[in-house]
């Protein structure tokens, strides 16, 4: 009589198992949403440099009362264009701060005289150490920062259309309501 192998179960449990952790991830409540682990935290550090002729965003104005965006951008990524003018709406409301990451200055300056200014203070972060402290991934990313420099919201993305109407602005929407 011939002997099956153990080796025959293996693929049959190695699908079992890839199957159950996908059905596990479809499942979540956001599953195309990236974890932030700076979510309840401090805001780190933010660099002491910024661009010639602009306003120096600092630690202190993230601990400012009332809620701010903090908003890594920078002029080479397409995406950081396409959610520019949702940013300058925003900034309408609220402080938006802003950090440029991995850019030139004068093609950040550039950026900025073609499409407009929303930031009330900016910091540069030539060499992306910033944005690892923060979590970064790519640009652009936007963090909700309460009243005491606490970080409630990342997101990461361009703030444009249904994402930005049924993911973003809900959360600031809390945000705002909780500062008053």
């Amino acid at each position: 009589m011939a002997r099956i192998s153990p080796l025959v179960a293996v693929p049959p449990l190695a699908f079992a198992a890839l199957a159950g952790m996908f059905l596990w991830g479809m499942g979540r409540d956001a599953p195309n949403e990236l974890p932030s682990a700076m979510v309840g935290r401090d805001a780190p550090a933010v660099p002491q440099t910024t661009l010639p002729g602009k306003t120096q965003l600092t630690d202190e104005m993230l601990r400012q009362p009332g809620v701010k965006l903090v908003n890594f951008w920078a002029s080479w990524c397409p995406p950081c264009r396409a959610e520019h003018p949702t940013l300058t709406d925003l900034a309408k409301r609220m402080p938006v701060y802003g950090v440029d990451l991995r850019d030139t200055d004068a093609n950040a300056l550039q950026f900025l005289a073609e499409d407009g200014d929303p930031y009330a203070a900016i910091a540069t972060d030539p060499k992306g150490r910033t944005a690892i402290d923060w979590g970064v991934t790519a640009p652009p990313e936007t963090f909700i920062v309460d009243g005491e420099g606490r970080i409630l919201y990342r997101y990461a993305g361009p703030l444009v259309r249904e994402d930005y109407t049924n993911r973003f602005l809900p959360e600031l929407e809390k945000a705002m309501a909780a500062e008053e």
